[in-house]
C-alpha cells in the first residue's frame, strides 16, 4: 500500500482540525505535520487520536438528535428519511420532500424509542419542514446551529442520517463548493424560484440522508442535506445541503404560522450569465450585473418603473433596451446569484430596496417595493 496519498489525506484532515479549534490550533498543526512526516519516514507509528477523538465527538454528541423518518399515507409507507431535534418543544426539522404527500409519520430515536409526529408546516422553496413529536426521550437534546458566514471550500465537515434506512450512519467529506442553487420544488404557473446559497459536498449523501444534518468538527449544523446530483440515483460524490441561514430565517415562521413568506420582485431574467457574444448582441456596457428580459403585469417591477428588454429575434427572444441591475441598496450586483441571495436572506417583504440600474447610457435608481412570491 502507498502511504504518501493516505497520509498527505490525514495530513488535510488533521489541519483541518486543527484550524477549527481555535486557541489550540497551532500546537495540533505541528503534531499534525510531525506525525505525518513521521509516517513518511517510517521512524513512528501513525497518531490519529486527535483526528479520531474529533469525529467520535461530534458522533456521541449529535447522533441521539438525528432521527429516522417514516411517512405513511392511507395507511401505507411512501418513504424515509432523516429530520434532527431542533428545540425543547419536540420541533424536528427535515427535507420537505421527505413529508410531502404524507398523512401520518413516525419518527425514531438512536435509542429505539418511537414516537407519532404531525407536521408543523413545509416550504419546497427551501426544501425545509419541521414536524413535532409529543415530548423528547432523555438524551436527545437540540442540536446547535453553526453559521453560514464562516464556512470555507476545503472544510472538512460530517454528514449524520438514516441511507438506505442504516440508521445512525456517519459519513465525512469536504465542502466541494459554495454558492450553488437548486430549484424550488414548488409548482408555478408561469415562472420558476430557486434558493442560493446551496452547500455542495462529497461527503456520501444517499437515498435516506435527506433532511439529517452536515456538520462542522465542532458539531454544530452547517447545512440540512437535502438532494444529490446523479444518474442513478445514488451517490456520485455530488451531494448539497441547505444552508444553516435558511434553517435560521424559514424554520421560525414554520413553527409560527406552517408557512414562510419570500419577498419577490416580479422579474424575468436571462437563463444563464452574460457572456462576451450576448453583451455584444444586448448592446450591454459590461457583462456583470442583471439583464431584465420581463416584469410581472402588476408586479414590484413593473409598478416601480423596471424596464424590461423589448423582444428580439434569436435563441434569447430579446434585444437590448432592457434595464441591466447592477446594485442592490449599494451592493454590487455581479449576477443573479448576488441578487436573489440579498432578496432571500436580507429583505422581507414590504420592504423598499434601492435598484440601480444600467439605462440608455447612464446609471438610474429606482426604489422597488417588495411584495409576496406568489
Amino acid at each position: 500500500m502507498r502511504l504518501a496519498p493516505i497520509l498527505s489525506l490525514i495530513l488535510i484532515l488533521l489541519l483541518s482540525v486543527a484550524c477549527q479549534a481555535g486557541d489550540g490550533g497551532n500546537e495540533l498543526i505541528g503534531r499534525a505535520v510531525s506525525t505525518v512526516e513521521a509516517g513518511l519516514s517510517g521512524s513512528a507509528p501513525l497518531a490519529l487520536g486527535e483526528l479520531e477523538s474529533a469525529l467520535i465527538g461530534v458522533y456521541e454528541r449529535v447522533n441521539p438528535s438525528v432521527v429516522f423518518i417514516v411517512v405513511e399515507a392511507a395507511g401505507i409507507e411512501l418513504n424515509s428519511g432523516s429530520g434532527f431535534v431542533y428545540d425543547e418543544q419536540g420541533h424536528i426539522i427535515t427535507n420537505n420532500h421527505v413529508v410531502e404527500n404524507g398523512d401520518a409519520y413516525e419518527v425514531v430515536f438512536s435509542d429505539g424509542s418511537r414516537r407519532r409526529a404531525e407536521l408543523v408546516g413545509a416550504d419546497p422553496d427551501s426544501d425545509l419542514a419541521v414536524i413535532r413529536v409529543d415530548g423528547l426521550p432523555d438524551g436527545a437534546p437540540p442540536v446547535s446551529l453553526g453559521d453560514s458566514a464562516a464556512l470555507r471550500v476545503g472544510q472538512v465537515v460530517l454528514a449524520i442520517g438514516n441511507p438506505f434506512g442504516e440508521q445512525g450512519s456517519l459519513s465525512m467529506g469536504i465542502i466541494s463548493g459554495l454558492g450553488r442553487r437548486i430549484r424550488s420544488l414548488r409548482d408555478t404557473q408561469g415562472g420558476t424560484f430557486s434558493l442560493p446559497e446551496i452547500i455542495q459536498t462529497d461527503a456520501p449523501i444517499n437515498p435516506g440522508n435527506s433532511g439529517g444534518p452536515l456538520l462542522n468538527l465542532q458539531g454544530e449544523v452547517i447545512g440540512v442535506n437535502s438532494a444529490i446530483r446523479s444518474d442513478t440515483g445514488f451517490n456520485s460524490g455530488v451531494g448539497f445541503a441547505i444552508p444553516v441561514k435558511a434553517v435560521a430565517r424559514v424554520v421560525p415562521a414554520l413553527i409560527a404560522g406552517g408557512s414562510y413568506t419570500y419577498p419577490y420582485i416580479g422579474i424575468s431574467t436571462l437563463p444563464g450569465e452574460i457572456d462576451l457574444d450576448l453583451q455584444e448582441a444586448l448592446a450591454l456596457p459590461q457583462a456583470s450585473g442583471v439583464y431584465v428580459t420581463g416584469v410581472t403585469a402588476g408586479g414590484p417591477a413593473e409598478v416601480a418603473g423596471i424596464v424590461a428588454a423589448p423582444a428580439g429575434q434569436g435563441p434569447i427572444g430579446v434585444g437590448p433596451g432592457g434595464d441591466l441591475i447592477v446594485a442592490i441598496d449599494d451592493r454590487e450586483v455581479q449576477d443573479f446569484h448576488d441578487l436573489i441571495s440579498y432578496l432571500v436572506f436580507e429583505t422581507e417583504v414590504g420592504q423598499t430596496v434601492q435598484l440601480a440600474v444600467l439605462r440608455e447610457g447612464g446609471r438610474v435608481v429606482v426604489p422597488v417595493t417588495l411584495g409576496e412570491r406568489p
